[in-house]
């Protein structure tokens, strides 16, 4: 296929956590909101003169001195950014708020604070820590909404003079909107077979919307939607099989990559930086305010195991056996960073409802932070890829 006009340029900003328009948005005033996990509600980090940026560790190489403060036992996720923190690579970051979605995380944010890892030389930084509801019911919700308007919308105001008014709040929310639309209307041409983006595109693309300022981001996102609608697929797709990935946090475009390369195409996410369900617009109403509504949608939506009532566990396996229907993944790649205890558990129960009581084929996989280039990891898909095509062939034979 022909290659996206702007596929480089959005390239370019995943190899550096300060990538140009970071800078860019600096420049012009706008404070830099870092945050680390997907239950931060993004609307509320891109109020009128703040921008939000998910923290990443691009090129990630040694985490010694991380594993020291951190142990060997917590996620590379978690080392990745406390080691590249304390490399000065987040000094960009004007503050950073961080979820209890894992206890790992707050103890990576924590160790950030207790070493000065971030914030040099601003006297305004703050630091500050969400309890994220475990339930989604009504106190749920109470806790969620307080907690960000403590911890969130509070001390942007008080550090930095930002409007946190619901007018305000709703701005956010139509260019988060915006975005949003604009990520699953490209995304919907993974539906087509053969496709006319690939997985790998489409992270990229998907992973610049949270790692970069949204509004710097509109125009190109909008001429790539059109681009796409008159780019011509290959004659031959070099994919042997269609596979949903579902896990936890995947910033790694590197692991897509290596999924493609072994005959896989990726038609679908559920991972913590990818559009499903990240990336669904927000509906407002004009008959309660728009922070309530915010959270409650956020928490309903959410699919990350931080949430143990059994309607929210029962429900993201159907969810993910909705996106494989709604996206025709002959199968499912199930994959948990290596130590993540919330993952780790559900890759194990997941993986086992949807291959017994859904039928589908799952490879549950075990995977670092950076994949890199891992011979392991490709054996192992290139035979999931092998297994899929047999069944196909079996299943053909039974007809026939």
């Amino acid at each position: 296929m022909k290659d996206l006009k702007h596929l480089i340029f959005f390239e370019d900003l995943l190899q550096e956590a300060n990538n140009v328009l970071v800078q860019q948005a600096q420049q012009e005033g706008k404070v830099c909101v870092a945050y680390v996990c997907e239950n931060t509600p993004e609307p509320l980090l891109n109020l009128p003169g703040a921008f939000s940026a998910r923290l990443r560790a691009p090129r990630t190489g040694s985490m010694e001195v991380a594993t020291y403060y951190l142990t060997s036992f917590l996620c590379e996720y978690t080392r990745a950014l406390l080691e590249r923190a304390m490399e000065g690579g987040f000094n960009f970051a004007d503050c950073i708020i961080a979820p209890d979605g894992c206890s790992m995380m707050n103890r990576c944010v924590e160790n950030m604070e207790l070493l000065q890892a971030l914030g040099r030389d601003k006297p305004r930084f703050f630091h500050q820590y969400m309890e994220i509801p475990m339930k989604a019911d009504d106190n749920g919700l109470n806790l969620y909404t307080l907690q960000c308007t403590n911890h969130i919308l509070k001390p942007l105001q008080e550090h930095y003079g930002i409007d946190i008014s619901d007018e305000a709040i709703r701005r956010a929310v139509a260019e988060h909107n915006r975005v949003c639309e604009l990520i699953r209307a490209i995304g919907e041409f993974r539906k087509s077979d053969p496709a006319v983006i690939t997985g790998y595109e489409f992270h990229v693309i998907t992973l610049a919307t949270y790692v970069a300022p949204k509004y710097l981001l509109i125009d190109k996102l909008e001429e790539t939607l059109e681009e796409l609608k008159t780019r011509e697929p290959d004659k031959k797709s070099p994919f042997r099989a269609r596979v949903l990935v579902v896990g936890s946090e995947v910033d790694d475009t590197d692991f897509i990559k290596l999924i493609e390369d072994s005959g896989a195409y990726v038609c679908g996410d559920r991972y913590c930086c990818g559009s499903l369900p990240g990336r669904d617009p927000i509906v407002l109403t004009e008959d309660e305010d728009a922070l309530t509504q915010i959270c409650r949608q956020y928490m309903l939506r959410g699919q990350c195991p931080r949430y143990m009532n059994t309607d929210k566990m029962q429900g993201r396996r159907e969810y993910v056996n909705k996106l494989a229907r709604e996206y025709n993944a002959d199968g499912i790649i199930y994959e948990q960073m290596k130590f993540c205890d919330p993952w780790a558990y559900e890759k194990m129960l997941g993986a086992h409802v949807l291959r017994e009581d859904f039928g589908y084929p799952v490879l549950a996989v075990d995977r670092p932070y950076a994949i890199a280039s891992s011979g392991q990891m490709r054996t192992r898909v290139q035979a999931f890829v092998e297994s899929m095509e047999i069944k196909k062939i079996q299943k053909g034979e039974q007809h026939g």
